[in-house]
């Protein structure tokens, strides 16, 4: 279930009512760690959440966020059979966030958590125990005394303990201001007019403060809005009987800023098969290898704030770029429990086992797991970091990234251009352009190689875009230059399925 418990947030809010819009709310340090813990969801998180929130029940409000929905309902529904293993479905659909201790102490957390857990072998005076933990029960993992590894180890991490500040991310007596395209700011840390210019505000005539309350509905409202709109705090309070019924103020734009350019002609290649409908180079569907479709679903572990930390701030997400880019440009370190959580928000590692083995993105792993034991007690538990001291036993575990892949090699699937990832199978393609009424003299096939450069491009399509491959790979400009592969799509259709 979602942390709700009645939860509620007070803001003050200055509205210009002759433009009706907000202008800034001020925010205690809370609601302003709430906000903040959007950047530590998962992609896949969202996905869920919002559609375990509002699922169809407004046809005004849906929840489809650019091409990411698909491609998480598109896994749901990808039979077991075709993943590594069956729990690796189950880490995709319920993706874990390193946040994930930081984000139980918060007022409100609306990650809809699933408790972590390893496991380690059941015989509490194993010497072993504390060696290896593995990430699933399965009775092929066993542990070097012979027993199988199924008793479950918790991972409890949180810096909260480690710091007096009382807060999670900020410190406690901290406020914030934060804008109607969510730039936050603490509230008057510099002169008063430079405060509010950070807020992008130059005007004040005719403001009205207004008491307002938040509660889980409206912060779910608020994390949509985030990913929907450029005025999100508008939409929500004043314009409520319409809110975010602009869909197109968000629109994909072409262009990536990846810092690291000497890794953009480093990477491998993954070869793709376009196979495009000649008359109107419309794209019909992909032909992925595995490669392909590992990287796919890995779009569904980043958190938020890793997708703008690998985009540069440039992900079409207007006010989740603004909410990222005010962590480095406003909020000082010492508004934060400490500066290494502020960094793990801008550059987040992901869980142990969550980045696959071949993957072309820059992901970060965290590797290194302490394994601490309560004697007295006989309790055990894992955490990212030592302690508040060193005091206590603890052993360091320290893992191999990218340990395995999260879909089975040797076999081809289908990818549409909103990222549905289907089996490959001759008749079902066939059928699929019989029912479009396409004959197969009016197709063509490309094939194209993705590097990090085009990889990123879909992953920032994906955000906004329901036509991620063709945005994306700006597959429009691409086919004006290709030649007519027709018989050669014929040909290895053929090959493929005898």
């Amino acid at each position: 279930m979602f942390l709700a418990n009645g939860v509620e947030f007070s803001l003050k809010v200055l509205i210009n009512k002759e433009k009706n819009k907000v202008l800034f709310a001020e925010v205690d340090s809370d609601f302003a760690e709430v906000v903040l813990s959007f950047l530590t969801l998962p992609l896949g998180t969202i996905a869920r959440v919002l559609k375990k929130h509002y699922g169809d029940k407004d046809a005004r409000t849906p929840v489809n966020i650019g091409s990411l929905t698909t491609l998480y309902d598109g896994l749901s529904n990808l039979d077991g059979i075709n993943l590594r293993y069956q729990f690796r479905k189950a880490m995709l659909l319920n993706p874990v966030s390193s946040f994930e201790g930081e984000c139980r102490k918060l007022k409100l957390d609306i990650s809809d958590p699933l408790t972590v857990k390893y496991f380690s072998c059941p015989d509490w005076n194993c010497t072993h125990r504390w060696s290896k933990v593995a990430m699933r029960r399965d009775t092929t993992v066993t542990c070097l005394c012979g027993k199988t590894k199924n008793k479950g180890v918790c991972l409890d991490e949180s810096e909260t303990s480690l710091h007096g500040s009382g807060g999670v991310f900020t410190i406690k007596t901290t406020s914030f201001l934060i804008s109607d395209d969510l730039r936050m700011v603490p509230n008057v840390a510099v002169g008063f007019v430079q405060t509010l210019g950070n807020l992008g505000i130059t005007d004040t005539k005719g403001a009205e403060l207004r008491n307002v309350t938040f509660g889980f509905n409206e912060v779910m409202d608020l994390l949509k809005g985030s990913l929907k709109s450029r005025t999100p705090l508008t939409d929500l309070i004043l314009n409520k009987t319409k809110v975010y019924g602009d869909f197109a103020r968000l629109k994909y734009e072409a262009g990536i800023s990846f810092q690291e350019k000497e890794k953009l002609e480093a990477t491998k290649k993954m070869n793709l098969r376009l196979v495009v409908k000649k008359s109107n180079n419309k794209l019909l569907f992909a032909q992925a290898d595995d490669d392909f479709v590992d990287f796919l679903f890995s779009f569904l572990t980043i958190p938020l704030g890793g997708v703008e930390c690998l985009l540069g701030s440039n992900t079409c997400l207007k006010s989740i770029d603004n909410l990222y880019k005010s962590i480095a440009d406003f909020i000082d370190d010492k508004y934060w429990v400490s500066p290494r959580i502020k960094n793990r928000v801008m550059k987040p590692n992901l869980p142990r086992g969550y980045v696959s083995e071949g993957t072309i993105l820059p992901l970060s792993e965290q590797v290194t797991l302490y394994y601490h034991r309560d004697m007295n007690q006989k309790k055990e538990w894992l955490s990212y970091s030592i302690g508040k001291d060193n005091s206590g036993w603890f052993r360091e575990m320290v893992f191999r990234r990218g340990q395995e892949n999260f879909v089975k090699g040797t076999k081809m699937y289908m990818v549409t251009d909103d990222l549905t990832v289907t089996p490959m199978c001759m008749t079902s393609t066939l059928s699929i352009l019989k029912k479009m009424e396409i004959p197969l003299s009016d197709v063509k096939e490309v094939e194209v190689h993705v590097g990090l450069q085009e990889a990123l491009s879909i992953l920032k399509a994906s955000l906004t875009s329901t036509s991620a491959l063709t945005d994306g790979l700006k597959i429009n400009n691409m086919l004006k230059k290709q030649p007519n592969h027709a018989r050669a799509f014929i040909r290895r259709f053929a090959q493929l399925f005898n």
